[in-house]
């Protein structure tokens, strides 16, 4: 049967898809093609499902605007996911990802934090080499881990075996290496359950711990565990290592990815990396507010669930259920207004651009999101970002190995970008 088309219908990119579909070889230059032929707003049909993309600046504005009862972003976040993730990790959690970022947690995450890094420097030694994504991505596990995963979930042997199984669950992989999907599908998500069990085993562990005297730093898990104390012990021990596998897969790898991009863009620079490092908290949080808009590679998407109208300027479509609503944030925060693509931290005033008048509209340049739609880790965000750069560079005097600026990977589309490439710094104490 065929599906409804919204009314008046849309221009369609014929022959095109996106990359959890058809091989793809770069996402973002195929929209960007496809709005170039077709003008801001245009329909898309990929494996079966329907995406009207709109990158006008009303457009973009009626995006943000939709209710969530009526386009959810949670439902396309889900389904984008569900494509990596097995369905269990889903089904009755009873901590969600959106209960981290209270006020008194997020100074107990900062503490973690802290922690994490005198771990990280003391790991590192005073003088080598390390892949600079790979240290940030090892820092989130540790941080996060640390803050959410139980005692000793962070340290020894019980570490490195869910190091290796986030790598293996990370949910990102949905967008950053769709081209995967099909694969993860045939096998029906064979490592990815293996490597969920795996970290039921270890939380086992951590609950064992919990029971013979919790930490204080440790609060989170605490609140893990006893929403699940009234379960038979098997029943108990898997909701809780769920839980903390959610939680852990939806909060750290595009903070890690976008501390990664923060440190090559300041080794880049070498008068703003020496303010920073020299203290300058302000100029920090403007570097990684920059660094993060450019890293965007995400696809902003709402889930029709009933009919919905979107205001695009020249045209109000009548989109029907079951279409997804979206826009592409890279072909937006570098190209809306002149000099957007370059790097500039002097264009951010707290957590705006200083210059909003200069565009056609505040809504189609983002690093955290817009208004209700705002990432709500935000603040922490920028704070850990800021601390984690500022304590790394501030130790190490690093030189990179690089020969060019780092290439996000071509196939990714959503999230903020991962490097295609391992990206080698030397580094040695100051």
């Amino acid at each position: 049967m065929q599906a409804r088309l919204p009314t008046p219908s849309p221009p369609v990119a014929e022959g095109i898809g996106l990359p959890w579909d058809i091989p793809v070889d770069d996402a973002v230059a195929t929209i960007a093609a496809a709005r170039a032929r077709l003008g801001d707003t245009f329909a898309v049909e990929s494996g079966g499902d329907h995406y009207l993309f709109t990158f006008s600046p009303t457009g973009v504005e009626s995006f943000y605007a939709l209710p969530e009862d009526a386009a959810s972003k949670g439902v396309a976040d889900f389904l984008m996911l569900a494509r990596k993730l097995p369905d269990e990790i889903f089904a009755g959690r009873r901590v969600l990802p959106t209960s981290l970022f209270r006020r008194d947690d997020v100074a107990s995450y900062l503490a973690n934090l802290h922690w994490a890094l005198d771990q990280t420097v003391a790991d590192m030694g005073s003088d080598g080499s390390v892949g600079l994504f790979d240290l940030t991505r090892r820092l989130g596990h540790r941080m996060g881990l640390a803050s959410w995963a139980g005692p000793g979930s962070a340290e020894g042997d019980a570490f490195e075996l869910l190091v290796t199984a986030f790598d293996t669950l990370d949910g990102s992989d949905a967008f950053v290496h769709p081209d995967a999907m099909a694969a993860v599908a045939a096998s029906g998500k064979r490592a990815e359950r293996s490597a969920l069990d795996t970290v039921v085993g270890v939380v086992e562990q951590a609950v064992q711990r919990w029971n013979t005297g919790p930490g204080a730093d440790t609060a989170l898990f605490g609140r893990i565990v006893d929403a699940w104390s009234s379960e038979p012990p098997a029943h108990r021990i898997r909701g809780i290592g769920l839980d903390v596998a959610l939680i852990h897969i939806a909060s750290m790898s595009n903070l890690m990815a976008a501390l990664g991009w923060a440190m090559v863009d300041l080794l880049s620079h070498p008068a703003e990396l020496e303010a920073v490092v020299g203290g300058d908290w302000d100029l920090a949080q403007r570097c990684a507010l920059e660094s993060t808009r450019l890293a965007q590679r995400s696809i902003m998407s709402r889930a029709v669930l009933v009919p919905v109208d979107l205001d695009t300027g020249d045209v109000t479509y009548r989109v029907p259920a079951g279409w997804t609503i979206a826009t592409l944030l890279p072909l937006l925060n570098t190209s809306v207004a002149p000099g957007l693509e370059r790097w500039d931290p002097a264009r951010w005033h707290r957590y705006r651009l200083a210059d909003q008048d200069a565009l056609p509209s505040p809504m189609l340049v983002t690093a955290f999101g817009h208004g209700r739609h705002t990432c709500p880790a935000q603040s922490f965000s920028l704070a850990a970002m800021t601390s984690a750069m500022t304590r790394l560079l501030g130790h190490y005097r690093m030189t990179p190995r690089w020969t060019s600026y780092p290439r996000p990977v071509p196939e990714q589309i959503g999230g903020v970008a991962r490097s295609a490439d391992r990206c080698p710094v030397d580094y040695v104490e100051r």
